[in-house]
C-alpha cells in the first residue's frame, strides 16, 4: 500500500491514549514510506495524525470541502491540501487516492466515512483493505452491532470479514497487508423465492 486514508475525529477525545495512537499511526506510516490521506484539518485526531506523519518525514495529502476549511481549520503545512466542493467529493477523492483505509476513534463523521467505504467494498466498488483501530475498546459496541446484524439476518458473515479489526497499529497494518478481498456474489435476492 502506497497510500492509506485515515478517518478520525476532529476532536481529541477524553483519553490521552487516543492522541498517542493517532501519533503512532502517523509516525509509523511515515517510517514505512506510506503516504497519509485524510480530511485535511489541523484539529483533533486529524491534526495529530497529520502532524506526526509530517514530523517523521512523511507525505500527507488532505482533502477538505471549502465549507469546512475554516471550521475544521485547514492544515497549512501539508504536502498537498486539496479543497473540494462538497463532502461527497471529499470522500470520493480520498477513496480514489487511497490503497487502504483505517478508522481511528471519532464521531458521526468518522462512523459515516467508515460505513460508506465498507458499503462500497460490500458492493464490489473497491477491493481495498479497511481497518478499524479499536483503541481502548472504543469500537467494541459497534463490533457487537455488526455481529448482531449477522445474527438477525441483515448482513452476510463474509461482509463482516471486510473489516480488519485490531487494537494496535502494527497488528492492523500487518492484517491489512495480508488482505484478500472476498469474491462478491449476487448482492441481493428475493428471499421469498428460496
Amino acid at each position: 500500500m502506497r497510500r492509506i486514508c485515515v478517518f478520525c475525529g476532529s476532536r481529541m477525545g477524553v483519553r490521552p491514549v487516543y492522541r498517542e495512537v493517532a501519533e503512532k499511526l502517523g509516525q509509523t506510516l511515515a517510517e514505512k514510506g506510506v503516504e497519509l490521506v485524510y480530511g485535511g484539518g489541523n484539529v483533533g485526531l486529524m491534526g495529530a495524525v497529520a502532524d506526526a506523519c509530517l514530523a517523521a518525514g512523511g507525505k500527507v495529502v488532505g482533502v477538505i470541502p471549502r465549507a469546512l476549511l475554516e471550521w475544521e481549520v485547514g492544515h497549512e503545512g501539508l504536502t498537498r491540501l486539496e479543497v473540494v466542493d462538497s463532502m461527497h467529493t471529499r470522500k470520493a477523492r480520498m477513496a480514489e487516492l487511497a490503497d487502504g483505509f483505517i478508522a481511528l476513534p471519532g464521531g458521526l463523521g468518522t462512523f459515516e466515512e467508515l460505513f460508506e467505504i465498507l458499503t462500497w467494498a460490500q458492493l464490489g466498488f473497491h477491493a481495498k483493505p479497511v481497518g478499524l483501530l479499536n483503541v481502548e475498546s472504543y469500537y467494541s459496541p459497534l463490533i457487537q452491532m455488526l455481529d448482531r446484524g449477522i445474527g438477525e439476518g441483515f448482513m452476510k458473515a463474509e461482509n463482516r470479514g471486510l473489516l480488519q479489526i485490531e487494537d494496535n497499529v502494527a497488528a492492523l497494518l500487518r492484517a491489512m497487508g495480508q488482505h484478500h478481498p472476498p469474491a462478491v456474489g449476487k448482492r441481493i435476492r428475493d428471499e421469498k423465492q428460496l
